[in-house]
């Protein structure tokens, strides 16, 4: 029981973290300064990928491991197909915040300090930046479609006998 009762605050404090991380993300780029500035550009570039490297990736990682622990102590999990959607939504959200955004925002830093250093590729930004900007977005909705499945908890798969 306490075991349970520990993964679930484990997961739902990754969570946080992770949703967290991405609405400061997308605030930053929101907000942050215009490409005019490359010095300052490059700095928010950084925190960016900052952010990703040391609250993204560790509290995704937090929220997979403590949902897959949690199907595993939990038998009732274990039989529920919403808890199997939710892990593969998981690792596929683990997967393209390292290959998507993480790669991308690390990418975007460099370049941008290599803009601020006088040698600027700004075709090759642009599309760094979309791609990071669209993972976002996607691992958003991908981060609210496993809200959704873990507070409605739908009966998917064949009813148990």
């Amino acid at each position: 029981m306490l075991l349970r009762k520990l993964l679930k605050i484990l997961h739902e404090v990754g969570s946080v973290g992770v949703l967290g991380s991405f609405a400061a993300c997308l605030v930053i780029i929101i907000t942050g300064p215009a490409q005019d500035s490359l010095v300052a550009y490059a700095a928010t570039r950084h925190t960016i990928a900052e952010i990703c490297r040391w609250l993204l990736v560790p509290s995704l990682g937090m929220v997979l491991i403590s949902g897959l622990l949690a199907i595993a102590a939990n038998r009732a999990y274990a039989n529920a197909g919403w808890a199997w959607v939710k892990a593969l939504l998981g690792v596929s959200m683990f997967e393209g915040t390292l290959v998507t955004v993480g790669a991308s925002a690390r990418h975007a830093a460099e370049l941008s300090a290599l803009a601020a250093a006088g040698n600027p590729d700004p075709v090759q930004l642009a599309g760094v930046l979309r791609t990071e900007w669209g993972g976002l977005w996607m691992l958003l909705a991908l981060s609210l479609a496993n809200i959704v499945l873990g507070v409605w908890r739908p009966r998917l798969g064949r009813p148990v006998r």
